[in-house]
């Protein structure tokens, strides 16, 4: 009995999850495209218009529709010459507000970093020995330390990442002598995989190996 309650959980919970994520992605979707409606309606007083707009609402699954095809146009406006001038202009005047400006720029520095197309957030796979000597995990090379922690650090570093399992969004940033890492040849996606599965899907064992610290960060 037990054999099998267990396989029927290994069925159905990687769906169900799957599930769970969309329907809250949807729900998000339709709560802000619910809020741009509202919005709408207080700008736009007019009988007839306020009741299309109603109808709008109603429509269940539009907001993520709407959503897609303003990230679109915003894509589109944002990667022509006249739109990187208006971003320019609107990113000087957020970073001239007190208490705005700190959060606008952390956050599109993070952001640029992680997700434009000629960044690279995590190069590199490595196994690194944390917390303890004795203790390996798996950890993301992200570049090397700059600014002033550089100039406290004598000989080769390495800046990573060690994410937390199964939640790999928090995690802890290290500096580390480059000669304490060794190169995996897993690629990043099947170490994320590896450390979300809290081990269990192993990625494949690769024919070839690199020798040791054989990382390529400049």
């Amino acid at each position: 009995m037990k054999k099998y309650l267990l396989a029927g959980l290994l069925v159905w919970m990687p769906l169900t999850i799957t599930l769970w994520v969309l329907y809250s992605v949807l729900g998000l979707m339709d709560g802000l495209f619910g809020s741009v409606i509202t919005a709408a309606q207080a700008v736009l007083p007019w009988g007839p218009v306020r009741d299309v707009l109603e109808g709008l609402r109603r429509i269940p699954g539009l907001g993520v529709i709407v959503m897609a095809v303003g990230l679109l146009l915003t894509g589109m406006f944002a990667t022509n010459i006249f739109g990187q001038w208006a971003l320019r202009q609107w990113d000087r005047v957020l970073s001239n507000i007190p208490i705005v400006k700190s959060i606008y720029n952390s956050v599109k520095q993070v952001s640029d970093t992680l997700f434009s197309s000629s960044g690279n957030a995590f190069r590199e796979a490595v196994l690194l020995q944390y917390p303890r000597q004795g203790s390996w995990t798996i950890a993301f090379v992200t570049g090397k330390p700059g600014g002033e922690a550089a100039v406290h650090l004598s000989g080769d570093y390495l800046s990573v990442y060690v994410p937390t399992t199964p939640n790999p969004t928090s995690g802890f940033f290290l500096m580390v002598p480059r000669a304490d890492v060794i190169e995996l040849k897993m690629s990043v996606d099947e170490a994320l995989k590896y450390v979300i599965s809290m081990g269990v899907v192993a990625p494949p064992m690769q024919q070839t190996a690199l020798p040791e610290n054989h990382i390529h960060v400049t």
